[in-house]
């Protein structure tokens, strides 16, 4: 074991600084390999999080005491030739809503300002099993209600790449740190969009699994397959490494599924796009696009036929998930929170909205949304009967001012609700296929634009593999420009 960076060969690492951005894959092996020690990575993953998260405020909680224990174990394992996990030493960020044990896990809100779990989320348990070091908590909406990420217990998350602009959410803090460059994984969820908004507006990649693939235990709905917890990270073979980690069955989860997703990275890493069959789409919620966004969307989508794709430009029409995702979320926020109720005064404005909706809605209406749900899963299996994979753009509007609690137009359109602009990405998680988003390049104002990659069930592979192609066909910095020393 070393006794300090500098000793790592310079084409991996030269400092404590590129130690600290290093990607998961390449960390993960240099610990494996003893060019670094996981107490080198943890020192300089802290140093780099005091030193450069003040502006975009993507960490609200740092692990010093947990992830310093979690070190030393783990380079005594080294050291003594234990066997070690995919992630042994991977430093990792994890969402404010996931229940760490030992660390303060706020949900982002006030009712729960100085909570501390006594036990780990079966995600976290998972990644630390992997050999994963937990080091900070990242910074969420209240109860991760919004795609914008603030809340009143520490404040707003700023993008990177911009910090008058915001970094999406909910999963916001845990994108704003990878492009930042202060860890390599982060943990997040999802529910209509919060691991690929963020993604996209930050330039990582975010994937929304299978629902049942990987554990969201302990919930509050155990049957409820529109949430989802999943990885994000910088690149696709990293966010490979991390699913090869989480995915698998629990026997805690009701929806569990009987798979897990071993030898991922490897099947990533050899992924053809020959002869693969893709359809492209445009607008597939009808909610309308930005044009600069749709034409580099579709520009990304073509370059695919130079790794022998078969691109076509289709329709997939999943426009009823606008009526039907916002009641389905509405009930299940109510049932979320039904323990709550007598403390909705103490709530933010998103989630007492959204609790209030959820108590207005009919059975009626809960009934026409499951209804409208079942369209467009018939639709959906019909294009992937055609299609190998569905390209679309991940998010219609460019990062938006981080005041703004969310865009009001689209194309000059007016949205019906806060949540309307991101029916991009809640019409497939209706449909509960595994989507993700992967940067297809900046736009003219410099900004990371994010396309989502969709394929049918259990087709994590396959999304991750045309993700990481699109990586190396469309090259895009991973760590914002200001961020990058």
């Amino acid at each position: 074991m070393t006794s300090s960076v500098s000793s790592v060969s310079s084409a991996a690492v030269s400092s404590a600084e590129d130690l600290a951005r290093l990607d998961a894959v390449s960390l993960a092996a240099a610990i494996r390999t003893k060019a670094v020690s996981p107490r080198e990575v943890v020192e300089a993953v802290i140093d780099r999080i005091e030193r450069r998260d003040g502006p975009i405020n993507s960490v609200c909680t740092i692990a010093r005491e947990q992830a310093r224990q979690a070190a030393l174990a783990a380079e005594a394992a080294v050291m003594h030739g234990e066997p070690l996990g995919p992630l042994h030493g991977v430093p990792v960020g994890i969402k404010d809503v996931t229940q760490t044990a030992g660390i303060r896990t706020t949900f982002g809100s006030k009712l729960y300002e100085t909570n501390i779990p006594a036990a780990d989320a079966e995600v976290v348990r998972r990644l630390k099993a992997a050999g994963a070091i937990v080091v900070a908590k990242t910074n969420t909406p209240e109860f991760a209600a919004g795609a914008n990420t603030f809340n009143e217990v520490f404040g707003v998350t700023r993008n990177p790449w911009d910090v008058r602009l915001s970094a999406g959410g909910s999963t916001g803090g845990g994108a704003a740190a990878l492009a930042a460059g202060l860890f390599p994984l982060a943990e997040g969820t999802d529910f209509g969009g919060s691991l690929r908004v963020p993604a996209s507006f930050c330039g990582v990649v975010g994937l929304r699994p299978t629902p049942g693939l990987t554990p969201l235990r302990p919930s509050a709905l155990p049957w409820d397959s529109l949430r989802v917890s999943g990885p994000m990270a910088r690149t696709a073979q990293d966010v490979a490494l991390a699913m090869e980690a989480i995915a698998g069955p629990c026997a805690g989860s009701p929806i569990s599924l009987p798979v897990t997703m071993d030898g991922l990275l490897d099947k990533v890493r050899a992924f053809s796009a020959k002869g693969l069959r893709v359809g492209y789409v445009d607008d597939v919620s009808g909610v309308g696009i930005d044009s600069g966004i749709a034409a580099l969307c579709r520009r990304a989508a073509r370059v695919l036929e130079e790794a022998g794709a078969v691109v076509e430009e289709t329709v997939l029409d999943l426009a009823d998930g606008r009526e039907a995702f916002p009641v389905l979320r509405g009930a299940a926020v109510l049932l979320t929170h039904r323990s709550r109720m007598d403390q909705i005064d103490r709530m933010g404005k998103n989630l007492a909205g959204n609790i209030a909706y959820g108590k207005s809605l009919s059975l009626a209406q809960v009934v026409e949304a499951e209804a409208a749900r079942a369209r467009l899963w018939e639709r959906t299996c019909a294009f992937f009967s055609r299609y190998d994979v569905l390209l679309t753009p991940c998010v219609p509007v460019p990062p938006f001012p981080v005041e703004q609690n969310h865009p009001t137009h689209i194309a000059g359109q007016p949205m019906k609700s806060y949540i309307d602009w991101i029916a991009p990405t809640y019409v497939l998680t209706l449909v509960g296929v595994p989507t993700a988003s992967v940067p297809a390049g900046l736009d003219v104002n410099g900004l990371p634009v994010g396309l989502q990659v969709a394929a049918p069930r259990l087709g994590e592979a396959t999304v991750l593999g045309v993700a990481r192609v699109m990586q190396e066909l469309v090259p895009t910095k991973t760590i914002a420009p200001g961020f990058a020393a």
